[in-house]
């Protein structure tokens, strides 16, 4: 392997610079936009140089990419950790109570990290919405396979689909995000969410 094929070490200070300018962007972004954080935004925030930056990203384009995966690990860790165990539809409504309870924390302001970034993102880079993509369906299959353990169970009827069902909440709970954001009210959201639940409380046997 050549010098120029050979991978660049990074140190562990480098490492840390990294981490804080992704961290930096991740909160501008999330509360600003993609769109409305500049480099020189994140740069200031993240008390870092040009040359710092740009050893690290190449363009903001690169940045924006780290902050998607960076992002989308936070809400699958999020949700991993509420949906792992999900066998019974009180489960299923404490995990909507959480997150209509942390979103009720900015009046329903800001709306869904990745879903922000999905409809800034979607129509202006392919691999930022392939990574979004991948993020959403790990998320919906974290809930589809806890209905499939309660349709396993007996908990759920044989007739439900545990697959659509999920699909059916993850649209409930986009689109609650959106009209909580849009309304700085989290009454949207829970609407939204409490319709896709009666759903799937069709299906619960007892």
């Amino acid at each position: 392997m050549s010098d120029e094929q050979k991978p660049r070490r990074i140190s562990r200070r480098g490492i840390a610079t990294r981490e804080r300018i992704v961290e930096a962007a991740n909160q501008l972004m999330f509360v600003r936009g993609v769109n409305a954080t500049t480099l020189d935004d994140v740069r200031e925030a993240s008390q870092t140089s040009k040359s710092q930056f740009y050893h690290h990203f190449e363009d903001k384009n690169a940045l924006v990419r780290a902050v998607v995966r960076f992002r989308g690990a936070l809400v699958l860790e999020r949700e991993h950790d509420r949906l792992e165990r999900l066998r019974t539809y009180s489960g299923l409504v404490r995990w909507r109570n959480a997150l209509v309870q942390a979103n009720a924390l900015q009046n329903g302001a800001y709306g869904c990290g990745l879903g922000n970034m999905a409809v800034e993102l979607s129509d202006q880079d392919e691999p930022s919405r392939s990574m979004l993509s991948e993020a959403f369906a790990a998320w919906e299959k974290l809930i589809s396979d806890g209905l499939q353990r309660m349709k396993d169970s007996g908990a759920l009827r044989s007739e439900a689909d545990p697959a659509g069902l999920a699909t059916g909440l993850m649209a409930a709970l986009q689109g609650g995000y959106l009209l909580a954001n849009a309304a700085h009210d989290v009454k949207p959201m829970e609407i939204a969410l409490d319709m896709a639940l009666a759903q799937i409380k069709s299906y619960v046997v007892g």
